[in-house]
């Protein structure tokens, strides 16, 4: 068995965090579509971050709960967590 190397670990932290990112942003983007509310957060970016972030804290919480990347019901939380943030930053 070779040892992982340092392109090898960042391919696999890119790809743990590729779900939450891209959730976090599309959400980010068809939030004023679906929402006609104003965000607290007026930029796509931080309201992209925001979302990346509560998505990548659900995706940690599930990797320790379960022991093991890629359960359904880690992503399922993931969503959750990422919906929740969007209707944090939406609300007045």
């Amino acid at each position: 068995m070779t040892a992982m190397g340092p392109l090898d670990l960042l391919n696999h932290l890119l790809n743990f965090a590729a779900p939450a990112l891209v959730v976090g942003l599309l959400l980010a983007i068809l939030a004023p579509v679906l929402y006609r509310k104003v965000p607290i957060a007026h930029s796509l970016r931080a309201q992209a971050a925001i979302n990346f972030i509560a998505g990548l804290v659900s995706l940690l919480a599930g990797l320790v709960f379960f022991g093991r990347d890629g359960k359904m019901g880690t992503y399922a939380a993931m969503v959750l967590a990422c919906a929740a943030s969007q209707w944090w930053s939406m609300r007045r």
